[in-house]
């Protein structure tokens, strides 16, 4: 009967699917994922991993073009971009071609679409006249029998209002929920800090571990003001134009106060029915099961909005087929699902299988999946071409850097020649060869601090860092070892001497790399300085101690690296701006301070995209080349291979929603896994071998006593 049963349904793959032979051919998105989510509440999250399941649940009122490069901002639940409007410090209003000096406070009003509603949830479930909440009075008798979000018999939806965005960005400043950008906003957002301070004083204390509900909507806040149902403004300190960009984070994500009332009730965090853990939104998606050591499961939320597939993109993308789906309803598929796997090969092996849609490309399978060609570009193996996989890059908006303290006394300061020598060490340390032995060839060398995809970032020959590289035969190379002696000579320290000494100078470098990995790359960084005779000693520690160095200005030379958190050059450029010096507490891990920078910085952060604002970015560009506090190492690639039977598929490094856009063949997915994934019947009819021989002497024994009872 097993047999079968077995043999029934090979048809489907099913002897080693391991999903149901009933869902073959569902529209299911099948992905995986490493690391567990800590938070799912968008007042803390804030980690990619996070992300992933949050931003399909959450809508904040802008959202990020899914083909449009530069990335561009377009409305998501508001009906337009926001109206800014500016005023003095009398509160008179200003046009907007104000100098900033003079503009006090920024207003940004935003108006959303009518009809949008929140996904089913127990939270906003009503009684049959509508006039109270079923869940909101939970007695542990009403507990009884539940154990997880679902087992509540009944949910509700309702309408998105103006109120609920004005409410979580209430929550940013409650002190009791540890929003991880609640010290941002105390800079930009009008009355945040009070607010934080009142809060602080009001809340009640927990009870047996839970903290009561606090209505929120009752506590005024001038930093963001319901105007009716369907408007809201923000009120921004002086003006600050990327605040448009966290208006695309989940931070800014509608939250229901329902959600707060009914999660905040006894009994139901020792369940784990939180909102840290059952998400509440009006997204593409729900999330309908969280089972962080198992899987976890999207599915389509019923409520979902009319929003529909971009009918414009880049020239490109039309040959890509990456239109043909224009004006068609979101979501494209109906259901995720990502299974825990903690082990690259099972998670690589199962890709190849058919079984995952999607995987990136761990380091012991990249020879496996990727070759380069004569040219440098990555290429698919042709096994991999074989099976119809596609490989999709893109430039991380992100950047790894070597940098110098330029509060050290033999590397730091303005001197010419210090300035020659952080140029000679930079061009003898080759991060195109690091690039090659430690990222597979995954990074493109940086020429500045702006990474391609962010405004400012120039490409070719016009983007070149001409006191590092030369261009030759229509590509960049770094300068030669013989130059980059001569700039040591002219430094006054011929052969990587010190002239005091006459000894090899000695530099010293702040690693928090100390693995077994890492080792490897600290002596490939010791051999780069021996390029030019100079001895480098490496002080490794932890990354806590690390950080402790970098505050304290003690540390000398140092690899880090930066993520973007939004896509302007703002973000980039902090990083060197003298006021924000990591010894006075900023990000400036470098210490720098160069006057005409900060003034290009304070003119070009408060301007919109435009020609004059890229030539103020390119003269800050050549003042940190000339200057170099900075090695511009490298920007890393995103690599991404996808089945032939899942469409548009385009990296969108800033945008955490991309999964309504999928699309795919479940009918060829179920062919090309039968194909793929025979049944091996050998060990089988081994077994049934060795079972009969195994049977043989026991059958030839029971013959020999029924002839000889005959006898």
């Amino acid at each position: 009967m097993s047999l079968s049963l077995g043999l029934s349904g090979c048809g489907d793959g099913a002897w080693n699917n391991p999903y149901p032979a009933s869902e073959a051919r569902a529209k299911t998105v099948y992905s995986a994922f490493t690391e567990q989510p800590k938070h799912l509440d968008p007042v803390r999250a804030y980690s990619s991993n996070e992300y992933a399941f949050i931003g399909q649940v959450y809508e904040p009122p802008l959202q990020y073009h899914f083909l449009k490069r530069p990335y561009t901002l377009v409305p998501l639940t508001s009906t337009a971009m926001p109206e800014v409007r500016y005023f003095d410090a009398e509160g008179a209003p200003l046009p907007d071609s104000a100098p900033a000096d003079q503009i006090a406070l920024s207003e940004y009003r935003i108006r959303l679409r009518p009809g949008i509603h929140y996904q089913p949830h127990p939270a906003l479930a009503r009684d049959a006249t509508g006039a109270s909440y079923l869940y909101h009075h939970l007695t542990p008798a009403d507990l009884r029998g539940i154990e997880d979000l679902g087992d509540f018999a009944q949910q509700g939806t309702r309408e998105l209002i103006a109120e609920d965005y004005v409410y979580q960005i209430k929550r940013l400043a409650a002190p009791w929920l540890h929003s991880p950008i609640a010290g941002l906003m105390k800079k930009h957002l009008l009355d945040f800090a009070e607010l934080s301070e009142r809060l602080a004083e009001a809340a009640p204390a927990p009870v047996d571990g839970v903290r009561p509900f606090v209505d929120l909507r009752t506590v005024p806040f001038r930093g963001a003001e319901v105007l009716d149902r369907y408007s809201y403004r923000i009120h921004i300190k002086g003006r600050y134009p990327q605040f448009q960009y966290w208006l695309a984070m989940l931070f800014f994500s509608p939250m229901p106060w329902e959600a707060e009332a009914f999660y905040a009730q006894p009994g139901l965090s020792e369940r784990n029915i939180t909102l840290d853990w059952y998400p509440l939104g009006t997204g593409a998606f729900m999330l309908s099961e969280n089972n962080p050591n198992l899987r976890m499961v999207l599915e389509r939320n019923p409520h979902f909005h009319g929003e529909t597939y971009p009918s414009e993109g880049m020239a490109q993308d039309r040959a890509a087929g990456l239109l043909e789906d224009a004006g068609q309803p979101l979501p494209l598929i109906d259901k995720a699902i990502y299974a825990l796997e903690k082990e690259s090969i099972p998670y690589w092996n199962k890709f190849l299988q058919g079984y995952y849609d999607s995987s990136g490309i761990a380091s012991d399978a990249f020879d496996q999946a990727i070759q380069f060609s004569a040219a440098g570009d990555a290429e698919l193996t042709e096994p991999l071409r074989e099976q119809g996989i596609r490989l999709a890059t893109a430039v991380n908006t992100s950047i790894w850097y070597m940098g110098f303290n330029m509060l050290d006394p033999i590397l730091g300061g303005d001197s010419e020649r210090a300035r020659l020598l952080r140029r000679a060490i930079t061009i003898a340390v080759d991060f195109g060869e690091y690039i090659s032995i430690f990222a597979n060839g995954r990074a493109l060398q940086a020429q500045g601090m702006i990474p391609p995809g962010i405004f400012g970032y120039q490409e070719g020959r016009a983007g070149l860092n001409p006191y590092i590289f030369d261009w030759h035969q229509g590509r960049a190379e770094r300068k030669s070892i013989a130059a980059a002696r001569a700039l040591l000579a002219e430094a006054g320290y011929p052969d990587g001497r010190d002239p005091d000494t006459g000894r090899p100078l000695t530099l010293y470098y702040e690693a928090m790399d100390a693995g077994p990995d890492g080792k490897a790359r600290l002596n490939w960084m010791r051999k780069q300085f021996n390029k030019l005779g100079i001895e480098l000693v490496v002080r490794a520690t932890d990354y806590n101690r690390f950080q402790d160095k970098m505050r304290e200005g003690t540390g000398q030379i140092f690899m880090w690296g930066w993520n973007a958190d939004y896509p302007d050059p703002e973000n980039f450029f902090f990083l060197l701006y003298g006021p924000n010096a990591k010894v006075d507490g900023g990000e400036n891990a470098f210490n720098y301070r160069n006057p005409d920078f900060d003034r290009l910085f304070e003119r070009m952060r408060v301007m919109d995209d435009g020609p004059e604002r890229q030539a103020l970015i390119d003269a800050m560009t050549e003042i940190l080349r000339r200057d170099g506090p900075v090695a511009f190492g490298f920007f890393p690639k995103a690599y991404s291979l996808y089945h032939q039977w899942v469409g548009n598929v385009k990296p969108n490094l800033m945008a955490n929603n991309t999964l309504k856009y999928r699309r795919l063949d479940p009918q060829q997915r179920a062919e090309q896994r039968v194909a793929w994934n025979p049944p091996v019947l050998w060990p089988l009819g081994l077994l049934v071998l060795l079972l009969l021989l195994g049977a043989l002497p026991a059958w030839q024994m029971a013959r020999r006593r029924e002839r000889s009872r005959a006898l």
